[in-house]
Formats: structure tokens, sequence, C-alpha cells
């Protein structure tokens, strides 16, 4: 097989091949290697090659059990998916040396899934540190450039395997989800992404939850199919999960994928929650796929829930705080080196000191307000259509501080003076401006992760300039069965799987 052959099949035709003799795992591995070799230098994808386990499934593979992925290529995100003996990185150079003291000695159930389904895992991707960012710009493995344009960001934090699905290495790779992780990097990179109900897919055995259940697990695709198939073989509770999803659908996801849905009632918003910018080719994003939606027989109609974005957005940034102290004081405390994390990673856990138990209770109690409210709006309707971007995928270093900023930081952060200085209230300005800011280019996404609803992002929309930029649908919670029914409709009458990045087809990318 030609690896132009091998673009032309998603993993779900793939593993088809396998299955009738005509290409081997060995063969599928081989070929997902040598593009990994040629895009490597440009994308920063991986982080990490895994050949013995890749070795040890394909010999597994061969003498047992079809699973339904046998022989495909496949990709984790270096984080919370660990692989006994093998450090976890988060991005981060100061956790990977602490992982390689203290290695995990199991795999976490949602590997131990994608195995059992026979895919081949050959590497880890990269992501900002400890996952952070809507852009994969880890200081400890490099910027992770997106397939389409080499100047431009792949998103984050899943971005180094959006990457690589983009760029044609694999057909599909895993990521995870806690502000918009796998969304984000799938507008930017012209893929199929769809972020599960909390609870739906186990963190365990090492984590009971991430980030108090807005974070899950998932992949990144070319094909719905393929999306639908990976949530069947992820889904599903593991003993002391502290989450358990909605009951699953009557029949398998993928087979539910093939039915058409019924006629729904779709809103739809451009307006940023947090009262920011957006892009005209977002709103043109969204039009266009309110247009198809109705030519598909929908009923729709532009309308948002009754939430305070803002509110929501400070709910977000004061939970993310606390979870990076607590990060950093358990890897410290391990034995980690404070000087090895990143300025902004010390940065944000400094703000999380100035946060009392009180505040950052508050803060989680009022998630089940949104929750509420959501709700109440998805009693009339059944999707709520956004941009997943408010902007077309940023350059490289956009809203990156200057040397100077980091230097008086980081005097600020040693001297402890910024933590007595958010204890007496006067960050609260400063904080509230940070967390618009950063939140500007991606405001759309962390409803559904502190509300745990479904949501996905297709790619549906090119800019210009020829960078892809996708809309996001949110559905009720535990529905992903109807998401993906509408994902597949709207696949049908839009395709967008023949449509590849320069980099996959091997004629480079622009800078653009």
């Amino acid at each position: 097989m030609r690896h132009d052959e091998y673009l032309r099949h998603d993993a779900t035709a793939l593993a088809a091949l396998v299955r009738r003799g005509e290409v081997s795992g060995a063969e599928l591995l081989a070929l997902a290697r040598a593009q990994m070799a040629r895009v490597q230098p440009a994308t920063r994808a991986l982080v990490r090659e895994l050949p013995a386990l890749a070795e040890q499934q394909l010999a597994r593979i061969g003498g047992g059990p079809a699973g339904p992925l046998n022989g495909v290529p496949f990709l984790v995100k270096d984080s919370v998916l660990d692989v006994p003996g093998v450090p976890t990185s988060y991005g981060s150079r100061a956790l990977e040396h602490l992982s390689e003291r203290f290695p995990a000695t199991e795999p976490a159930a949602a590997l131990r899934r994608l195995l059992g389904a026979g895919l081949v895992v050959f590497g880890k991707t990269n992501l900002p540190e400890l996952g952070l960012k809507g852009v994969s710009d880890s200081r400890a493995f490099g910027r992770v450039a997106n397939p389409w344009g080499l100047s431009c960001t792949a998103g984050g934090s899943s971005g180094g395997s959006a990457a690589a699905v983009a760029a044609g290495v694999v057909p599909m790779a895993g990521g995870n989800d806690g502000g918009g992780s796998l969304r984000i990097p799938a507008a930017c990179c012209g893929l199929f992404a769809l972020k599960p109900s909390r609870g739906r897919v186990s963190n365990g055995p090492g984590f009971g939850e991430v980030w108090f259940g807005a974070c899950s697990e998932g992949v990144l695709s070319r094909s719905v199919r393929d999306s639908a198939l990976a949530l069947d073989i992820l889904a599903g509770p593991e003993p002391g999960d502290p989450f358990v999803a909605p009951a699953p659908p009557p029949a398998p996801f993928v087979q539910m994928a093939g039915r058409p849905p019924p006629r729904l009632r779709i809103a739809f918003s451009a307006t940023s929650p947090i009262g920011t910018a957006v892009h005209p080719e977002a709103r043109a994003a969204v039009e266009a796929a309110a247009t198809l939606l109705q030519r598909l027989g929908h009923e729709v109609e532009e309308a948002a829930p009754a939430i305070d974005g803002r509110a929501l957005a400070r709910s977000f940034t004061q939970i993310y705080f606390g979870q990076v102290l607590a990060t950093l004081r358990q890897a410290v405390a391990l034995g980690a080196r404070r000087e090895e994390f990143e300025p902004l990673t010390l940065l944000t856990a400094e703000l999380g000191r100035s946060v009392d138990a009180g505040a950052l209770t508050a803060e989680l109690l009022a998630w089940n307000g949104y929750a509420r409210a959501l709700a109440v709006f998805q009693q009339r309707y059944d999707v709520l259509l956004t941009p997943t971007l408010a902007a077309p995928p940023l350059p490289h270093g956009a809203g990156d501080s200057t040397p100077l900023a980091e230097a008086v930081l980081g005097l600020l952060v040693k001297s402890g003076l910024l933590r007595w200085l958010g204890r007496l209230g006067l960050l609260d300005g400063t904080i509230e401006n940070l967390t618009r800011t950063n939140m500007a280019p991606v405001p759309f996404t962390q409803l559904a992760n502190l509300t745990g609803v479904p949501a996905m992002s297709l790619p549906l929309h090119w800019t210009a300039d020829g960078l892809p930029l996708g809309v996001q649908c949110v559905g009720r919670m535990g529905d992903e069965a109807l998401l993906l029914q509408l994902a597949a409709q709207i696949e049908q009458a839009a395709p967008w799987f023949d449509r590849l990045s320069p980099l996959a087809r091997g004629t480079g990318a622009t800078a653009a």
C-alpha cells in the first residue's frame, strides 16, 4: 500500500483491509512511522515513540481474536492515558523527570480498551504544559505547527494529536477535553471531534475525575464513524468511578450514527458569551452551517441559553487556578523542581493560592446553576450551534508574554507579593482581564465542560487563507447518539474526508 492509498481510508476501512488480509498491521505501522518521520520536523507533533508497545501489540493481535480496529496505527496524548513503565510528561519537563522516577505501573482504563480493540499505539503526542492552553506550545517539546499553515497553531491542548491526524500520520488519535481541548484543535486542523458526556469514559484507575469532572477522554478523527466506533470502545465505567453517564443508546454508537436524525430544533449563536469580539470568518462559518441545517430539514433559529458567560468563565478559571496549584504541590512534594515549570504555570499556581476554600467551593457550586439553565434551554432546543473558535487559528506566539513581563511576574511570584495582593482582593480586576484576554479566542467551549454535556466540532469552514475553522454543536446530557446522527448527516451533505492538508498530501504547507 502506498501512502496516498492509506490516506483514502479511515480507521474503520483500514481495519476491514486488515481483516481481509489485503494489508497487515505491520505494513500500516510502517506507513504511519514513515509519514511521522517526514512531518515531525515541521509539526513537532510527537514527543515519545513507543516501539516496544507497538511490537507487543502487533504480536498480540496477530495470534488473538480480531478487535474492531485490529492493526490500525494510533497515537495517544501524553497526559492521563498512562502507559506502564513509560513517563507521562503532561507537556512538562518537570513532570517528565518526575514520572521517570515514578512511572505508571498499570495502564489507564482507556488505553487498555484501545489496545483491546486492536489499535497499534506507537507514540505519544505533544501538548502545552499541563494541558493548560488552547495552543500547544510546550517549552519542553516545542510548538506544534498546523499542517494547514505551519506558521499557525494546531490548537490545544490536544494539538499534537490533531497535527498528526491532519498531517496524514494516523486516521485517528487520542486526546482529552477539559475546556475545549479536543474541539479546539479539531477546529484548527479540519478534523471531527466529540467530547463525550461526563462519566461516559472512565479516567481510572489513576484518576477518579479530572478537573472535577470537566475533562473527558476522546479522539480526533477524519470521519464520524471512526469517532462513533472509538466511543463504543472507550465508553463504560470502571469500579470506583465518581461519575457514570446516563445509559448508552439501545444500539452501539456506530450503529446509531448510521441512522438519520429526527427533525431537530436547533438554536444558533455567534455572539461571544464573554462579550469579546468574534471574527467575521467565525460568524460566516456558523451562518453557513445554520443554512445547511435548514436545507437538511431542521428548524433553525437564533437563540442562546440564559447563562452569564462571564460568570461561567470566572468559575472555569478559578477551578483552573486551584487545579494547577494542587498539581504543583503534589509534584514538588514528590521531588519535582519548581524552576523546571514554565513561568505561566507558576503564575497560575500562585493565583490559585489567592483563591480561598470558600471561593473555590462557591465556584464549584455555581456549576449546578449553569447545568440547570442549559437544561431549561434544551427543553426547547435539541442542539446549540456556535463557532468552536472565535477567530481563525492563531499565529505562533500570539499572546506570548514578553521577556520583561515574565521577569516582573517571576519576581512577584518569588517574593510572595502576588499571593498577598490576591488575598487582599487587589488582583480581582487583573484576573478578570486575564480571563477575558486568554479566553477571547475560545469563549464557546467551556460551557459543555462545566455542565458535563456532550459537544462536537465539525470541519465545515475554511478561511480565505485556506485555514480550517470548525463549528460546534452542543447536545443534551448523555445524548451523544443524537449528535453523531446529526454529524453523519452533515458529513454526507458537506463531505470533508477528502479535504487534506498540504502536509498530508506531501506538498508542504503554506506559511499562513
